[in-house]
C-alpha cells in the first residue's frame, strides 16, 4: 500500500482531535425517490463510508480529524482524496492499493424508513486490506479520540491491524467502537459477535442501535443492552433507538434523550452525523445529557438531506435547533 498525500497543513506534530479507521468509497445515490434502482434515471455522486463520514462530520464542528483507510489507484480514489481535503479531513493516512478498486455503494430511497444499500467491494475492499505496517501508531496513541467500526473486524488483515492499533493506544478514555454491523460483510452473526466480544475489551465507549447491540451483547432492550456493554468493560454505552430517542449510560449516570422528529429524506447518514457530533461534544466541557442532545439533533439534520458526507451540519446549525427547542420548552 502506498500513500503520497501530504495531508492538510495542521500544526506539525500536534495530535489529532479525532482519528477514525474504516470504510471509504463513492456513494451513488438516486435522485428519484420511491423507485427501485432498475428504474432510477439519474444519480448523485458523493464521498461515503461510515468512518469517513464520521471524520467529515467532526471536521464540520472544527475538530482536527483524519481517517485511516485506503482506495484503489483509480479515478474514484483520486476523487476520494480530493473530497476529503475539500471537506476538511486530513488524508495523510489514506493509502492506495494498486490491485483493488475504490468501492462504490448504491442505495434506494423509500422514505421515511427504507433505504436498501448495495455494496460493491469484491474481492475485498481496499479499506479491509490495511495492515499493521500501514498504521501510524504514534498518531493513533496521541489522538484525543480514536474511532473504529465493527466492519473493520470482518476480514484480515484489517482485523489484525485494529487490534495492533488498540494495543498501541491502550485503554485510553475516548477509544470508541461503533457497533456498525452490516451482515453482508460477515459469514454469520455469530462470527461478528465473537469479534465484537474481543473488541469490547479494548475500548471505553460503545455506540450502536438496538439491532447492533443484539449482535454485540445479545440484548435489544436499551437499558439491558447498555448494562451488558458496561459489564463488558466500556465506560460509556450509547444505544440509539431511532424514533424513540437515545439512551446513554455510565456506571453512575443514565441519560435518556427524546427523539427530534424531522421529515426524513434519507436516513443512511444520520448515525455518522451523530458520531461526529458525539466526538465534538465529548471534547467539550458539557454534561452527558447535552452531549447526547447535540449529537441526536445533528443526526436528525442529516436525515433531512439526500447525501451523507456533504450533509453533515455545522455546529451553528445544531445549536440553532437546540435554541429553538429550548424556546419552545420555555
Amino acid at each position: 500500500m502506498t500513500n503520497d498525500s501530504p495531508g492538510l497543513p495542521f500544526e506539525q506534530g500536534a495530535p489529532f482531535d479525532l482519528i477514525t479507521i474504516g470504510r471509504i468509497g463513492v456513494d451513488l445515490y438516486p435522485l428519484q425517490d420511491g423507485v427501485g434502482l432498475e428504474d432510477v434515471e439519474t444519480f448523485g455522486k458523493y464521498l461515503g463510508g461510515s468512518a469517513t463520514n464520521v471524520s467529515i462530520a467532526a471536521a464540520r464542528h472544527g475538530l482536527r480529524s483524519a481517517v485511516i483507510t485506503a482506495t484503489g489507484d483509480d479515478p474514484f480514489g483520486r476523487y476520494a482524496h480530493r473530497e476529503l481535503r475539500r471537506l476538511g479531513v486530513d488524508d495523510r493516512f489514506v493509502g492506495t492499493v494498486e490491485t483493488l478498486k475504490t468501492p462504490v455503494t448504491f442505495c434506494e430511497i423509500f422514505p421515511p424508513d427504507d433505504f436498501p444499500l448495495y455494496f460493491y467491494r469484491d474481492p475485498i475492499a481496499p479499506d479491509l486490506a490495511i495492515t499493521p505496517g500501514d498504521l501510524d501508531l504514534d498518531a493513533i496513541s496521541r489522538a484525543r479520540i480514536y474511532w473504529s467500526t465493527v466492519t473493520g473486524l470482518s476480514r484480515d488483515p484489517s482485523r489484525t491491524a485494529h487490534h495492533v492499533a488498540w494495543e498501541a493506544r491502550g485503554r485510553q478514555q475516548l477509544t470508541i467502537l461503533d457497533l456498525d454491523y452490516r451482515p453482508m460483510f460477515w459469514p454469520s452473526g455469530a462470527a461478528a459477535t465473537a469479534e465484537v466480544e474481543k473488541a469490547l475489551d479494548r475500548v471505553t465507549v460503545a455506540v450502536g442501535n438496538r439491532e447492533e447491540c443484539e449482535i454485540a451483547v445479545g440484548e435489544t432492550e436499551p437499558v439491558r443492552a447498555a448494562d451488558a456493554l458496561l459489564e463488558r468493560g466500556v465506560e460509556l454505552a450509547i444505544v440509539k433507538q431511532g424514533p424513540r430517542g437515545v439512551l446513554a449510560k455510565t456506571r453512575d449516570e443514565t441519560v435518556e434523550v427524546p427523539p427530534y422528529f424531522v421529515e426524513v429524506v434519507n436516513g443512511l447518514g444520520a448515525g455518522d452525523g451523530f458520531g461526529g457530533a458525539l466526538c465534538y461534544g465529548l471534547l467539550q466541557d458539557w454534561s452527558l445529557e447535552r452531549v447526547i442532545r447535540f449529537a441526536n439533533i445533528a443526526g436528525a439534520i442529516v436525515a433531512t438531506r439526500r447525501e451523507c458526507s456533504t450533509a453533515m451540519p455545522t455546529t451553528a446549525e445544531v445549536e440553532s435547533v437546540l435554541k429553538e427547542l429550548q424556546n419552545v420548552r420555555s
